[in-house]
């Protein structure tokens, strides 16, 4: 990471911990004041843009939550609202996983 991001960056979370909106002129200014000479302004437009209505905070404690799962599909009728699938769905039998055909059984083998 350049010197450029790496302030960018940290002008950022500065500006999110104050609870201030990330703009490239509020980055600049705190850039400026910490006497990083290197930044260009297109730095600081890149991530006022990228940053514009997110919430940093959040993105900071969900930075290892990965992409999220799809949520469950409900079934018809509206039963997951009123709890009515849940003690279905656990009485459920359970079927068996099918063994997978091994190198062995085909009668041959990797080092054959």
């Amino acid at each position: 990471m350049s010197t450029s991001e790496l302030a960018c960056s940290y002008a950022a979370l500065i500006l999110a911990d104050e609870g201030l909106e990330i703009t490239a002129d509020k980055l600049q200014t705190i850039i400026k004041a910490a006497k990083v000479e290197e930044v260009e302004p297109i730095w600081t437009t890149l991530f006022a843009k990228a940053l514009e209505g997110k919430d940093v905070k959040d993105l900071l404690l969900n930075v290892g939550s990965g992409g999220g799962a799809a949520p469950a599909a409900a079934p018809p009728g509206g039963a997951a609202a009123t709890g009515g699938a849940a003690p279905e769905a656990a009485k459920e039998e359970e079927k068996p996983e099918e063994k997978e055909e091994s190198d062995e059984d085909m009668g041959f083998g990797l080092f054959d």
